[in-house]
């Protein structure tokens, strides 16, 4: 697929359906979403994946955000300055990227888009699209790779 790149659930879909969805995380990760350590990270096994996939929100837990108990703690001023100009390109019609979600004891933990979760539970959503992956196997996202859109 030739650049430039939208970094819609569209487009994502279009990768999957190729065998591309990893490439298609990887150049996101490595442009528009900002998060190279977590590309180069992702990069050191093997992953399995599965998506995107229409989920409710409910079903994914955020790793970061102001909250004490978050592995990745944001000061609530930034989060929430963050969050606000997600929700008004949101109310704007936004196609945003997937989320990208971990299997973690069989749940799932948002690695990419915490704010973006955030922004769209805050503007009353109760689904987003999602892009899971798990490190042990392709039978791991079995829960997940079963809903596909």
């Amino acid at each position: 697929m030739a650049l430039p790149m939208t970094f819609t659930p569209q487009e994502a879909a279009a990768y999957a359906a190729e065998g591309c969805l990893e490439e298609w995380v990887h150049l996101f990760l490595k442009t528009a979403g900002g998060n190279l350590p977590f590309s180069d990270g992702l990069k050191l096994q093997k992953r399995y994946w599965a998506g995107p996939v229409r989920l409710p929100l409910g079903e994914l837990a955020r790793c970061c955000g102001p909250e004490p108990e978050m592995e990745f703690h944001n000061p609530a001023d930034s989060w929430d300055a963050h969050v606000a100009k997600l929700e008004a390109v949101l109310r704007e019609g936004w196609a945003y990227p997937p989320l990208i979600a971990q299997v973690v004891d069989g749940k799932l933990s948002i690695r990419d888009g915490n704010h973006r979760h955030e922004a769209l539970r805050r503007l009353g959503a109760t689904s987003c699209w999602t892009i899971v992956w798990g490190s042990e196997s392709r039978e791991e996202l079995a829960p997940w790779s079963e809903r596909e859109a």
